[in-house]
């Protein structure tokens, strides 16, 4: 005799628990890799990132120490951060971590078969990824850089995402961070830093592995010439946060 289907002793369709199951141990699974990883998020909002994947990945490739000196926003000449920010991301303060319309710019250069396509990465992004992932352009680690630049916005805010990325970010072979690399090209604290200063350290962060802040060419004395002219307009992240 068949079940009447209005009936609490229908059979239940064949399978439907085990999906039950399995969406359920999905959801625990999603659960447990966010908690994971908004972990560090916070602990990195109140204390210094000890270390950073690029850092030790360089240091075994290269065999070479890790030159870094962690300072505050403060002990950082106002001059740098204008000067990175007309550099790297000129709308630091007004997104909220990505830059669409660069973003679409470099998606249709790429589209078109551009060999370079413009990049696209805000200090934002670039922080996420110097801070949590490995170099690379997979789509799976874009992905999960965009992640980790989501949870930073959220967490972190405009002045402590620069003062991360002004200490991470790479300025050499082993050398990181402002004050590690104002004392290694300058011979000076970052606090002290000229803006002529700062904008050679800005110009040489597309590739600070092969362009020398030390002994500048002339293509990144040109390029610091156009970041110092640009760096009085630039809007940039003050102690309470980006001025509205």
């Amino acid at each position: 005799m068949r079940a009447d289907p209005g009936s609490r002793w229908s059979v239940a369709r064949p399978g439907a628990k085990p999906r039950r199951r399995g969406w359920g141990l999905a959801r625990r699974v999603l659960l447990v890799l966010f908690l994971v990883t908004l972990l560090p998020v916070v602990v990195y909002r109140f204390v210094p990132p000890p270390v950073t994947p690029l850092m030790l990945i360089r240091a075994a490739v290269d065999r070479a120490s890790i030159r870094k000196t962690w300072v505050p926003l403060s002990r950082i000449s106002p001059a740098l951060v204008r000067a990175v920010v007309a550099s790297e991301d000129e709308k630091f303060c007004v997104h909220h971590g990505f830059d669409w319309v660069q973003m679409r710019e470099a998606w249709h250069q790429f589209l078109v078969g551009h060999r370079r396509p413009r990049g696209a990465s805000t200090i934002s992004m670039q922080t996420a990824k110097n801070v949590f992932l490995w170099p690379g352009r997979s789509l799976l680690r874009k992905g999960i850089e965009a992640y980790f630049t989501v949870l930073i916005e959220a967490l972190w805010g405009k002045p402590r995402i620069m003062e991360i990325y002004l200490n991470v970010i790479e300025w050499g072979r082993g050398i990181y961070g402002a004050e590690a690399a104002s004392r290694a090209y300058f011979g000076h604290a970052a606090a002290s830093l000229s803006p002529r200063e700062a904008a050679v350290l800005a110009a040489v962060l597309p590739n600070p592995r092969v362009l020398s802040a030390a002994a500048p060419s002339g293509y990144v004395e040109g390029r610091a010439a156009t970041i110092r002219a640009r760096m009085p307009f630039m809007v940039v992240p003050v102690p309470r946060g980006c001025p509205s």
